[in-house]
């Protein structure tokens, strides 16, 4: 049976698809949005994949190169975690009326304290600072001993991830 064009293009997006998760890892590996056609973008990051492992510097997609490629990526995915600095400085702190990011995380180890303790608050993770985030923050600073002003700065913060790591390895044992 021949190659038919469709399952090229598969192949393409295949590459394409773990050359731009390889470009999110590693700024040296210019991004590519997966579309099936080998375009300049592709061979540009080809090429400067190949560059970075020592690979001929052709642009084409050899064997060679595709198994490196997919080694790489493949080592990446079974790689230890990575940590996530989501709170952005020792001087900042999220308070009632935020939105975003940092707010859900924070919600989510509100969340995590309160399904391990029953007498810690219900918080849904929205993403919204509200009144009931701003009540299990309080609530969570009166059981660690800082002031409870409702708000997390880098103190409540580390207290809170703290606690959260302990919920974990309590649970991994």
């Amino acid at each position: 049976m021949a190659y038919t064009s469709a399952q090229k293009r598969q192949h393409i997006y295949e590459l394409q698809t773990y050359l731009h998760a390889l470009s999110l890892m590693d700024s040296d590996i210019p991004p590519v949005i997966p579309s099936g056609i080998y375009d300049p973008a592709t061979i540009i990051a080809v090429r400067a994949f190949q560059r970075k492992y020592g690979l001929p510097d052709t642009g084409n997609t050899d064997a060679a190169t595709w198994n490196r490629i997919v080694s790489v990526y493949r080592s990446s995915l079974s790689a230890a975690p990575l940590p996530y600095a989501v709170f952005p400085s020792a001087k900042y702190t999220a308070a009632q009326g935020d939105s975003g990011q940092l707010v859900y995380v924070i919600q989510a180890m509100l969340h995590d304290v309160g399904a391990r303790y029953d007498n810690a608050p219900e918080v849904p993770v929205c993403g919204e600072f509200d009144d009931i985030t701003a009540a299990a923050v309080r609530r969570f600073q009166q059981w660690s001993g800082i002031p409870q002003n409702g708000r997390v700065d880098s103190g409540t913060w580390n207290m809170l991830v703290h606690c959260c790591e302990h919920i974990n390895q309590t649970l991994m044992n």
